[in-house]
């Protein structure tokens, strides 16, 4: 009896170490599946992000809904596939750009980007009159204005380009940008246009923490339910 009993706790010992490292691997797997860690190479983004801070892409939210203006993301960069490129959405699918020095005007709408400092505004490119944005491609520039290299100089950024959308800045600790990046969507909610319904809708959430929708939480929320289940499992 002794013996029985010791061989039935032996292989309850074996199946939960088989099933942890089965679920171990599974929530690597859809961790790896839904966000990738990025470094921040250069000054195009400052003051929102910093050089060599470490950001949170999130890559299932574009699964779900498509990008929209103000946006900042991850993309394999049109001028050099070899590079990946982050930056701010300014205009989607049918927009219409324009850029007369620091002058930013979506559908004839002249934006006030509370994400660009006076201290890095600027434009050494040429102006841009009218220019439409094409269906599957989007108009991207840096928020240091004076020096980044984006859709002022090399055009759109194509869909299937897009990795996905920068959330969060988890390194370095205790910078001043440090934590989820700002809803900015109220900069665009006047901008009539295709996406204009759903700027507006979110306008009223501009000071929210939290870039994450309710489909995404759920999706990173999938290891630790995976995980109760298993406990759950093995305490009846």
């Amino acid at each position: 009896m002794k013996e029985e009993k010791k061989i039935r706790t032996q292989s309850r010992i074996v199946r939960e170490i088989i099933e942890t490292l089965v679920l171990t691997i599974l929530m690597f797997v859809i961790i790896n599946l839904a966000v990738q860690n990025y470094d921040v190479d250069g000054p195009s983004m400052e003051p929102s992000l910093h050089d060599k801070e470490r950001i949170m892409v999130d890559k299932v939210s574009y699964h779900l809904h498509d990008p929209s203006r103000g946006d900042v993301i991850v993309f394999i960069a049109p001028p050099d596939p070899q590079l990946n490129y982050v930056k701010r959405i300014i205009g989607v699918p049918g927009d219409v750009i324009t850029i007369q020095g620091t002058v930013v005007k979506i559908n004839n709408t002249i934006l006030q980007e509370r994400y660009v400092s006076p201290s890095y505004q600027g434009n050494p490119y040429l102006p841009i009159v009218n220019k439409m944005v094409p269906n599957g491609s989007y108009f991207v520039m840096g928020d240091d204005r004076k020096n980044s290299s984006d859709s002022r100089l090399w055009g759109f950024v194509p869909r299937q380009n897009i990795i996905g959308r920068a959330t969060l800045v988890y390194w370095p600790l205790n910078e001043s940008n440090s934590g989820f990046l700002p809803d900015v969507s109220s900069v665009f909610a006047h901008v009539t246009g295709k996406a204009a319904t759903a700027s507006s809708l979110s306008s009223n959430n501009a000071l929210k923490d939290s870039t994450f929708g309710t489909g995404e939480l759920a999706f990173f929320a999938m290891p630790g339910f995976l995980l109760v289940c298993s406990r759950y499992r093995k305490k009846r």
